[in-house]
């Protein structure tokens, strides 16, 4: 059922795996659901409007940061979350945490997801940082719509005092005893991803999440740069020096966008990625829905690929794998591995998920396709100078509803670079 085909330059013919059969109902990983920005923005717009009615700000120590945390928490209990405040004092003000924990998942493999939900006083902080507080809010409600069954624990926060310099989330960190800490696989941070004049920058302080917020990015054709503005300077600090793995996301604040990067990405050279970072005009008018909706995806991704992870395929779907390794030459000819469908009717799926697992010291070498019977390629993921992270281990979403399901459909990889070696490890079609 399963066959292998490799490329090698100069040979004369092609190897050929073992038929094995395909594995109704096996585990897969899930793939992530789309976040509807629709619904980040309806955050927003409650987050904009508690701003107004307590003073124009949503800032420590005011009424409208605990109608903040109000908000979201109603949101959260009613979505089936065990939710938890967490007082603490700085500036000699009460301050407050929210946590949120979904049932089920290792309790001793921790992922979790948080944002800071203070503004500065001098305004609404609609970027900075409802974006990231309403796109960690909707993935959360993302997690209780689709009835997920995690392999990690989820838990999800939304910090107090920021501002003030990261005052609520050292405090969580600081309440946690060393065997806590050592359960949590990874924090992954987000603070302002919804900045007017954008760019796309991914924390690099943890190679994998680092890895996986670049696959998703590759896979919409969006090139990243390295996080360097807002480095140690926001929540996930605290969980980095206490030994926790972190990542995340950041769309930019007042420094200000290069040509190059007005080329890549578009919006205005010589402008702040945000100029109304820390003032009053940061309303609900001072976002980008493009941003946002690609960082709330990406997220979803994240959350996705590091702690869901493997789950029975809704409805008993069939897996087609193989297993064989397949090694990739060195800036030489693209190599294809082969996987045979049989036994389906009519058309390939219109969300047909593409898992793919290559094991590559320089990924960003890499252009990966996967091809239809029709022999049409559809593009995966493209090579990329700038993406130095390791291994490809994600799932991609194709549509192929083009394509007859039966038949013969490969991964094609090609590393476009010197210097770094690797191999395709697995891969896998779920219908």
């Amino acid at each position: 059922m399963v066959g292998l085909i490799v490329a090698i330059p100069g040979a004369a013919g092609a190897a050929t795996a073992a038929p094995a059969a395909p594995h109704s109902t096996a585990p897969t990983t899930a793939a992530a659901p789309d976040i509807p920005v629709a619904n980040v923005k309806a955050h927003l717009g409650q987050l904009q409007s508690i701003a107004t009615a307590n003073g124009g700000n949503r800032a420590h120590g005011r009424p409208g940061y605990r109608a903040s945390l109000d908000y979201i928490k109603g949101k959260l209990d009613a979505a089936g979350f065990t939710t938890t405040v967490q007082q603490f004092t700085t500036s000699g003000t009460t301050g407050y945490n929210l946590i949120a924990d979904w049932p089920g998942g290792d309790p001793n493999q921790i992922l979790m997801t948080g944002a800071h939900l203070d503004s500065v006083s001098a305004g609404p902080g609609i970027n900075d940082n409802g974006s990231g507080s309403a796109a960690v809010l909707e993935n959360a409600l993302a997690v209780a719509r689709t009835a997920a069954k995690p392999a990690k624990h989820l838990r999800f926060g939304w910090w107090g005092a920021e501002e003030l310099g990261m005052r609520g989330s050292q405090y969580y960190v600081s309440k946690l005893s060393a065997t806590e800490r050592a359960k949590f696989s990874g924090y992954l941070n987000f603070d302002m991803v919804g900045s007017p004049n954008p760019g796309y920058f991914v924390y690099d302080d943890d190679r994998t999440i680092e890895g996986v917020f670049k696959d998703y990015y590759a896979s919409v054709n969006i090139p990243t740069e390295i996080e360097t503005e807002g480095d140690g300077r926001s929540d996930h600090a605290p969980f980095k020096n206490a030994g926790i793995a972190v990542g995340g996301l950041f769309s930019g604040a007042d420094y200000t966008k290069t040509a190059a990067q007005a080329q890549k990405w578009g919006g205005t050279a010589g402008q702040p990625f945000d100029r109304c970072y820390h003032r009053s005009c940061d309303t609900s008018s001072n976002i980008n829905d493009t941003a946002l909706d690609r960082n709330s995806d990406a997220i979803a991704h994240a959350v996705w690929t590091l702690g869901v992870g493997s789950t029975t395929p809704p409805g008993g779907g069939t897996v087609f794998e193989n297993t064989d390794d397949v090694q990739i030459p060195d800036a030489g000819a693209a190599v294809t591995s082969s996987v045979t469908v049989s036994g389906r009717t009519g058309n390939a799926p219109s969300a047909l998920q593409v898992g793919v697992d290559i094991k590559h010291t320089y990924r960003g070498d890499l252009a990966i396709d996967l091809v239809g019977p029709s022999g049409r390629a559809y593009r995966l993921k493209n090579s990329s100078g700038s993406d130095s992270a390791a291994n490809v281990i994600t799932t991609y979403t194709v549509d192929a509803s083009a394509e007859t399901a039966n038949g013969t459909w490969q991964l094609r990889v090609q590393d476009l670079g010197p210097q770094d070696t690797g191999y395709i490890d697995s891969w896998k079609l779920t219908f």
